[in-house]
């Protein structure tokens, strides 16, 4: 490998000043914008030698043919510049940004000469004030019929009002009192713009004070015995109040705030934005993020914040983000300059002017809030891979893929994957996890216990020694790996029970058939949780076994590559292909499932329990073992017993007692196997 590109600038002919810069392919299309407050410092980060580079950046930078900048004045200028020709230019290698769904709005038309209040998916409509976004149409319909009770604004089509001028009979919601039927002169058209402001504020978020003005008429009108007014301020009142029932309530009332969640891997990430209007739930959105280049919280933070607030909306004064980006202050300049250019008549005074501020929650409403957006993004992101993974056409690319770019035969119907968990070298554990047909088959999942290993590629042989073994002809009395002990033991207990010693026999005997035929079904792929290394000793174990017809290959977390045996270069499978996607889903649940054992091993080992609690050290840990004589003992000792080990007191005796006490649920809790899972494979 060369190394660097051809086409790289002496680092002199950079300059130093903020700029933006531009990856041109060999057709000078734009492949990726970015900028930089120090150009020669950030482009110099893709002219390190090609083997140095993140995977994905070493593909950017190969595949584009030469890198141009331009110098601008400031890093808000940088800022500008490069929002504006990512719009223009649409970078294959930049942030992607795709809706998960077309959100209902509420509409106020209050660039009309007779506004009008509608429910539309359309977000292009010329200064129109929106609401929302909605999850469900019903809930926007709920909320307009009982808005107009107290702001009967116009909310039919251009055709029904036409209609209505020209026979001069208003329609049904004006008889009704929920439209104040300008179409027949009922109320002036200055006078109606002014209830669809009044309409549009309300929803903004200056609802206490529309409130406290209601309340006020209905007692004045009441004290002059004006009843009919009083009930229909008392209506209205009513009205609102249903409105701002259905808005959870999370902060002061005068606080407008938008909190954004980001949930990412190395392929995605899940955004939720809350919007919060006058202290409650006004709305919220949704959508996913492909990730092409790798990039930290901070840079999709700030990618994130352009790409919300690119359309009509303008940005509140606080913004709510898990991380700030390391430009905040050209952002929050950016974002200012955003609210405005787009102002809002409906605004309560004050809301629309004054400067945006980026901040991370730390304590408080706030935090919590944060915490609760943080949560729906990251089931989002758990939504968005299980229905991606769902797919039977996406899964059947998969596997075609997989099978063309690793040059196998026929595709993998069945793949294996094996990952290596240990804490410090100690309680060394490995999965394996089996999926079929590109979907996950717990039934045939294997936990591993290592007793000694010297690091994770002598794990790696080990396991996948222990595994292959049972896929050669073994007698039939030969003891079966992955064989759950516990459930041949209760089944030979109760064939004991009914037909004696000869029965159990048959029992085990036939379970343990059972169990190895599950286990000696071949994979086509074996994949391994690692690079080079790890690759090199799961061939070593397979060479020894003699097994053939196995593909092998191992994937390497931190640039998503595949490597195969005796390969000085991996397979670069295309960012967000589903065949990434798949190997990626297969690693993270052998993984997940190594962890989860590992931990349970954890618990179970006493030296580990009690070497976790502050004031016990090794000495007195080995103390209280020889006190006790074993662990059941110490376990169903009382805290005065405890406290009779020397060198233990009693305040330390009775943390010990509670820690055991935890220990034991805990073990209970994590015992439990997953459905259809078997226990440990053992050699």
């Amino acid at each position: 490998m060369a190394d660097t590109v051809s086409y790289r600038p002496k680092a002199g002919e950079i300059p130093t000043q903020p700029g933006v810069y531009r990856f041109r392919d060999r057709n000078r299309r734009v492949l990726y914008v970015g900028k930089a407050k120090n150009l020669r410092s950030r482009l110099s980060n893709y002219f390190q030698p090609l083997r140095s580079l993140h995977e994905r950046t070493r593909r950017m930078v190969t595949t584009a043919s030469s890198v141009e900048w331009t110098v601008v004045g400031t890093e808000y200028e940088a800022l500008q510049l490069e929002y504006t020709w990512i719009k223009e230019f649409n970078p294959p290698f930049n942030v992607k940004f795709r809706d998960d769904k077309t959100y209902p709005y509420l509409a106020v038309t209050l660039g009309d000469r007779i506004p009008r209040v509608m429910i539309t998916r359309n977000r292009n409509i010329k200064d129109a004030r929106y609401f929302g976004p909605y999850t469900k149409v019903w809930a926007i319909r709920e909320t307009v019929d009982l808005m107009l009770k107290a702001f009967p604004v116009r909310s039919c089509s251009d055709g029904v009002y036409r209609r209505a001028e020209l026979t001069g009979r208003p329609c049904l919601l004006g008889d009704i009192g929920k439209c104040a039927a300008p179409c027949v002169g009922r109320i002036t058209p200055e006078d109606h713009k002014s209830l669809a402001i009044d309409f549009a504020s309300f929803m903004a978020g200056n609802d206490s004070g529309y409130l406290r003005d209601l309340t006020e008429k209905m007692k004045q009108a009441a004290s002059t015995m004006d009843y009919e007014a009083a009930a229909r301020h008392r209506d209205a009142i009513q009205a609102l109040e249903g409105v701002l029932g259905k808005s959870a309530v999370v902060l002061p009332e005068t606080i407008d705030a938008d909190v954004f969640g980001i949930a990412h891997d190395e392929l995605a990430a899940a955004v939720q934005q809350f919007i919060v209007r006058g202290g409650r739930v006004r709305g919220v959105r949704s959508w996913v993020v492909d990730k092409e280049l790798d990039m930290d919280l901070g840079e999709l933070v700030e990618t994130v914040v352009q790409n919300a607030y690119d359309g009509p909306d303008a940005p509140p004064r606080e913004i709510l983000v898990p991380e700030l980006p390391d430009d905040t202050a050209e952002l929050e300049q950016w974002l200012t300059q955003r609210r405005r250019e787009t102002p809002d008549p409906s605004a309560p005074r004050g809301r629309h002017t004054g400067r945006v501020e980026l901040r991370t929650a730390q304590r408080g409403d706030k935090a919590a809030l944060a915490q609760t957006v943080s949560m729906n993004a990251k089931n989002a992101l758990v939504l968005y891979k299980t229905r991606r993974s769902s797919d039977f056409v996406a899964r059947s690319k998969a596997l075609n893929d997989i099978q063309d770019a690793l040059g196998m035969d026929d595709a993998p119907l069945r793949m294996e994957c094996y990952d290596v968990s240990h804490l410090s070298g100690t309680n060394i554990v490995a999965s394996m996890v089996v999926f079929e047909d590109g979907l996950p088959r717990k039934d045939q999942y294997r936990r591993f216990s290592i007793p000694e290993s010297t690091d994770d590629t002598e794990s790696i042989y080990q396991v996948i020694s222990r595994r292959l073994a049972y896929l050669k002809e073994t007698p039939a009395t030969e003891s079966v790996a992955g064989t759950d002990e516990t459930a041949l033991d209760a089944e030979a207990e109760a064939a004991l029970d009914s037909e004696g010693a000869a029965g159990a026999d048959e029992v085990v005997e036939a379970a343990a058939e059972r169990r190895r035929r599950k286990f000696s079904y071949p994979p086509n792929l074996l994949i391994v949780d690692g690079g080079q290394p790890q690759v090199a000793a799961a061939k070593r174990a397979l060479d020894e076994s003699g097994v053939t017809g196995i593909q092998l290959a191992g994937i390497a977390k931190r640039l998503e590559e595949i490597w195969l045996p005796d390969s000085d270069f991996p397979v670069i499978l295309p960012r967000n292909s589903d065949a990434l996607f798949l190997i990626q889903r297969l690693r993270d649940e052998a993984h997940r499932f190594a962890i989860t054992y590992q931990r349970a091993r954890r618990k179970r080992d006493i030296g580990t329990v009690l070497g976790e609690i502050p004031g016990l050290g090794p000495s007195r840990v080995k103390e209280l073992l020889k006190h006790f004589g074993s662990v059941a003992q110490l376990r169903t000792a009382s805290p005065e017993q405890i406290a009779e080990v020397r060198g233990v007191g009693p305040t330390l005796a009775t943390a010990i007692f509670e820690r055991l006490a935890e220990g034991g649920r805990g073990d209970t809790a994590d015992a439990q196997p997953e459905e259809g899972q078997a226990a440990d494979a053992r050699s």
